[in-house]
């Protein structure tokens, strides 16, 4: 038996000289060298006791090295889970209990306050810091280049990734060789790639927009890769000229979008651009049109499914929507809660169903059991409608849901209009405790660079265009809006600080 994922990844590269890799520091690593350093790392991870199907739990920098792992642990049968870098050790903790694994990896820095960690888990720990070295390092330097991939079939787990726990504990959703795999080569498909393309990577690797879906697609695809450490602006206008394709977080085009330096001339060969992982505004989308005449591509996934829709990369890609359904993909707009399909254009849950959707929820049964429908489609949890034309609006996620003197209120339509308000750059919608009404709708608005907005304005501004009862009863002009390492707004750290705004 095969190995689903490492086969079909990079089995066809072996022996290849063609880079893979472009390095901040003009280098770069063929896909021979890179299977090689794999390879290496695989021999290590058995060295350290790791069977198939055992954890490696990861919190370490963005590096070849680190990406080296993740190849490695599918290559030698194990489930590879990345965590995020910002997490804190008390947040590891939770994740390394609940996971189990054999081995943690962790930046050099993190060791002292990691020890302990793994090794009530029974865990050995290994270091590997963002210049590639460390202890891991160290044991793989003198391994073998070539290892015997294990056999794994397409229903065997080659990842973890945990959910974002913005609504409790974080849940480890198991994804497959086959959820990845089938991915991969959708996107491929949908996306165009070739093995010509030079993909300018400036995205984490702890999150699946930058490992399964960025490094897993362009792998297949057997391109190239510039491998930035994260988005810093200097590196992405210098690589710019050398890319072919970028994929980012709505964050990144905002960015571009305020540097003079970001003109049509650097990026008129560019072939394509995608945005995901957050909702991105569509004067963002119009902006980013007008100054270089590329349309971003915008698409919807999530940590359970990776990607689900996508906008045409031939047609229309609309501003405000994220296309349709991914072939093999089904996807359906449901009632919350009588899980009735709804009509076209009616607002419901979407849920999916296909080979990209995860496994289920790592000792969670009765939670897995919960999020699936009896003929199989995954409740995501996000409040979308399809229009007349078939694309999908996502308008935000059902436990953002406001419901007010008992009418629903839908935040993403509050928001919409509040950001086409005069000076205003981009707000959040929020419900919090109300005596009267049960929740109040509470808005935080952003202002843009030099601008002064003032909340009777706004609200004068709303009065004839929505309902009363949608309308913000308090306004909060905040410098910014709180975010995590993906883009996404954090609307419970909002929900935390002006929660009591009506309490007594």
């Amino acid at each position: 038996m095969p190995n689903a994922l490492y086969d079909a990844l990079f089995e066809q590269h072996r022996g290849s000289s063609r880079p893979y890799i472009f390095k901040p520091d003009g280098t770069s690593i063929t896909y021979s060298d890179f299977l090689a350093m794999a390879a290496r790392t695989a021999h290590a991870l058995v060295s350290c006791g790791v069977e198939p199907g055992d954890r490696v739990a990861v919190q370490i920098s963005k590096s070849p090295e680190a990406l080296a792992l993740y190849i490695a642990s599918v290559q030698a049968g194990a489930i590879f889970l990345p965590l995020n870098t910002a997490y804190t050790p008390s947040e590891i903790e939770y994740f390394v209990d609940n996971a189990g694994p054999k081995l943690v990896v962790c930046d050099p820095a993190s060791v002292d306050a990691l020890s302990p960690i793994a090794a009530a888990a029974g865990a050995e720990l290994k270091t590997l810091a963002g210049d590639g070295s460390g202890s891991l390092t160290d044991l793989a330097k003198d391994q073998s280049t070539t290892f015997p991939t294990v056999d794994r079939g397409p229903d065997d787990l080659a990842a973890f990734l945990y959910t974002s726990g913005t609504t409790g504990r974080s849940k480890g959703a198991m994804l497959t060789h086959d959820n990845l795999l089938s991915n991969a080569l959708s996107l491929v498909d949908a996306w165009r790639f070739t093995e010509d393309d030079i993909l300018l990577h400036a995205l984490p690797i702890f999150h699946t927009h930058g490992l399964f879906v960025a490094a897993n697609t362009l792998t297949l695809a057997g391109g190239a890769m510039i491998w930035l450490p994260g988005f810093q602006i200097d590196a992405v206008i210098e690589n710019l000229p050398h890319a072919t394709s970028m994929m980012g977080v709505p964050t990144f085009y905002t960015r571009l979008l305020d540097d003079p330096r970001f003109t049509q001339d650097l990026v008129n060969h560019m072939r394509l651009f995608t945005s995901g992982s957050a909702p991105l505004l569509a004067e963002t989308h119009v902006a980013f049109e007008e100054r270089t005449g590329h349309r971003i591509l915008e698409r919807y996934g999530m940590t359970e499914t990776n990607m689900n829709t996508s906008n045409p990369y031939d047609g229309e890609r609309r501003a405000g929507t994220v296309g349709f359904p991914l072939p093999g993909v089904s996807l359906r707009i449901c009632d919350p809660e009588t899980a009735d399909e709804l009509p076209q254009g009616e607002i419901g849950v979407i849920e999916v169903k296909g080979p990209n959707v995860f496994k289920g929820y790592w000792r969670m049964p009765d939670k897995t059991k919960e999020e699936f429908r009896d003929d199989g489609f995954f409740i995501t949890g996000d409040l979308a409608r399809i229009d007349q034309d078939g694309y999908v609006h996502i308008v935000g996620r059902a436990k953002d849901l406001i419901i007010s003197g008992g009418y629903n209120i839908y935040p993403k339509e509050v928001e919409l209009l509040l950001d086409e308000q005069q000076g205003v750059l981009e707000s959040a919608v929020i419900g919090v405790p109300h005596p009267d009404f049960g929740e109040a709708v509470v808005a935080a608005v952003v202002p843009q660079k030099g601008s002064a907005v003032d909340e009777a304005d706004i609200l004068g501004a709303l009065h004839d265009k929505i309902a009363r009862f949608k309308q913000p009863k308090r306004i909060h002009i905040v410098p910014e809006l709180p975010r995590n390492t993906m883009g996404k707004v954090q609307k419970n750290l909002l929900r935390d600080q002006f929660g009591k705004d009506f309490s007594a």
